[in-house]
């Protein structure tokens, strides 16, 4: 059984803070979560659970150590932990790619309240709940829980090039292609994305349409992104993904995979060491339609990429 939630974290007059919830049916206090509903991914579940128990929207940063338990029946339960924020008014075009979340039962979740960290260590009901907590704690103290997503897509699934016969720029997505340019909505939406950025070539415009659509953002088509643009200048990529991590807005790049290459390579000469040896090493890279999450952290020094995962939608 899977599920999951997150650590839904705040600063308060310099001290770090997190939200718990009561459940009057087992009369505990924990992280808001739930299990993942069909057709969800697990980072979709997480803002949507929160939502539902907290009424608050949030954005996911970094990923927490998941927690795993057996339940009375004897099933294996894991729980998938992001630290998160509550959203702002740099998230609003994330949230309007998703759909209104209806609010827990008083049955379900009473209470939600704000705890000092080391309050909210006493005040959870189970010992395991502090594992994700600590990690949370840990980050704060390294400069890295305070992060921007740079979310990169390889385009979805597209016609193979033997069958089309018009231009490569052209060659458009396939049904299931379209069916992970959708599914990738609520994926792109729980990092926050306030920007598109593309190749200008068709499938990868197709890939980022549906959530530029459901989120009002215009799609920046940048031709150094495309295949062609990469083969002809290379460095052109460091610097548009050299450019977006130093940007304080969280943003959607889609490419394709020849050009996968430079745009990791960027990456790892931004990462601290356990995000650099979490990047995918060898080719494809991404599968069509998955992304790769960097999170970033913005350093005196320059930007940090902090954090990584790999998602893919249903």
């Amino acid at each position: 059984m899977e599920a999951a939630g997150a650590l839904v974290w705040r600063v308060r007059t310099g001290r770090l803070q997190v939200a718990l919830v009561h459940r009057p049916r087992y009369r505990d206090w924990s992280w808001p979560k739930g299990k993942i509903d069909p057709g969800e991914t697990v980072v979709e579940a997480a803002w949507r659970e929160v939502a539902e128990e907290t009424t608050h929207d949030v954005v996911l940063g970094v990923p927490l150590p998941p927690l795993e338990y057996r339940l009375s029946d004897g099933r294996l339960k894991r729980v998938h932990y992001w630290a998160a924020q509550v959203a702002g008014r740099q998230d609003a075009a994330a949230l309007r790619a998703r759909p209104p979340v209806p609010r827990a039962s008083r049955d379900e979740i009473d209470q939600v309240r704000w705890y000092d960290v080391e309050a909210a260590a006493a005040r959870l009901t189970r010992p395991a709940d502090r594992v994700p907590l600590v990690a949370l704690v840990e980050e704060h103290a390294r400069g890295r829980l305070d992060t921007r997503a740079l979310v990169v897509a390889r385009h979805g699934s597209a016609r193979s090039r033997a069958a089309w016969p018009d231009d490569e720029a052209s060659r458009p997505l396939t049904a299931d292609g379209r069916h992970q340019a959708a599914g990738l909505v609520p994926v792109v939406s729980a990092f926050g994305a306030a920007r598109v950025v593309t190749s200008p070539w068709r499938r990868c415009v197709e890939t980022t349409q549906p959530y530029a659509s459901h989120a009002q953002v215009p799609i920046e088509h940048v031709p150094a992104l495309s295949e062609h643009g990469h083969a002809a200048d290379p460095g052109a990529v460091v610097e548009v993904v050299t450019d977006l991590l130093h940007r304080t807005q969280d943003a959607l790049l889609c490419t394709h995979r020849p050009v996968l290459p430079t745009v990791l390579e960027t990456l790892a000469a931004h990462a601290r060491r356990g995000a650099r040896e979490a990047l995918p090493p060898t080719d494809p890279y991404l599968r069509p339609g998955q992304v790769l999450v960097a999170h970033v952290a913005q350093r005196a020094a320059g930007p940090r990429v902090v954090a990584v995962e790999v998602h893919r939608p249903l």
